[in-house]
């Protein structure tokens, strides 16, 4: 598979992820467990192979293998692969680009979530990760991924904000360009570990429409799409599920001959 090269952007923002956006007092992924379950685990056998491509710093993770599924973890970060091993260290983990990554067709599902395919910021971006996720699932494999629309990015990006602890502060501060479909984050972090350090991260993320990924899904292998919405299909509060869609993709099966 495509190995990560050098430092991703996101290794520095691993362990505030890991604390703020991973950890127990956190609660999206149970809600996300809960979509999940809706449209993919709930027909999945005990002990299915399944890959979470971005998986962060591995809780997803940790909750599939817990209900009992076969999980690898990939990431392009190495810090937050880091951090992932250390929160689920029975599971696989490799670093890999979800542009440019390989494995052979074993997985049952391919899961990505907390809206990581808007973190590919072109169309030929998100065909060459649904090209990667046909080829690495068996056929008629599933994949399920997150999708936020652009009623998020208009009511939920367009925000500031910080807060202080002991060790560490953040200041927020979200844009969302409507004529480029681009949506930001910067995110000035401090942090005592043994003394102050101050990092600056940028998290960027585009707005794609919705026949738009389905069309690439479908140029990609994919049949049987199925959308479900936060709200609507399965339950989300609204500062996390305003705008989020969970799509549903088949892996085509090839035929005889």
């Amino acid at each position: 598979m495509g190995e990560s090269k050098g430092n991703s952007p996101y290794d520095c923002l691993a362990w505030f992820y890991d604390r703020y956006w991973g950890g127990s007092g956190y609660h999206f992924h149970n809600f996300v467990m809960g979509a999940l379950d809706k449209v993919l685990l709930s027909e999945l056998p005990a002990g299915a192979l399944v890959l979470d491509l971005c998986c962060g710093t591995g809780h997803l993770t940790r909750m599939l293998f817990e209900r009992g599924f076969k999980v690898v973890g990939a990431d392009c970060s190495l810090e937050m692969l880091r951090f992932a091993k250390r929160n689920t260290p029975a599971a696989g983990f490799f670093a890999a680009d979800a542009r440019a990554f390989f494995f052979p067709a074993r997985f049952d599902a391919v899961v990505s979530t907390f809206d990581s395919m808007n973190h590919m910021m072109e169309p030929r971006d998100l065909d060459r990760v649904f090209r990667n996720v046909s080829a690495s699932l068996c056929e008629g494999g599933v994949f399920a991924f997150d999708l936020l629309l652009e009623e998020a990015y208009e009511v939920m990006w367009n925000k500031s904000g910080f807060f202080i602890e002991d060790d560490n502060a953040c200041l927020i501060r979200g844009t969302y360009d409507r004529s480029s479909r681009v949506a930001s984050v910067k995110l000035t972090l401090f942090r005592n570990d043994g003394g102050w350090k101050r990092d600056d991260v940028t998290v960027t993320e585009r707005f794609h429409p919705l026949e738009e990924v389905i069309a690439s899904l479908e140029s990609c292998g994919f049949g049987c799409i199925e959308v479900s919405r936060a709200g609507v299909d399965f339950e989300m509060p609204a500062d996390e599920g305003t705008g989020r869609v969970f799509i549903r993709a088949k892996k085509r099966e090839v035929g005889p001959g």
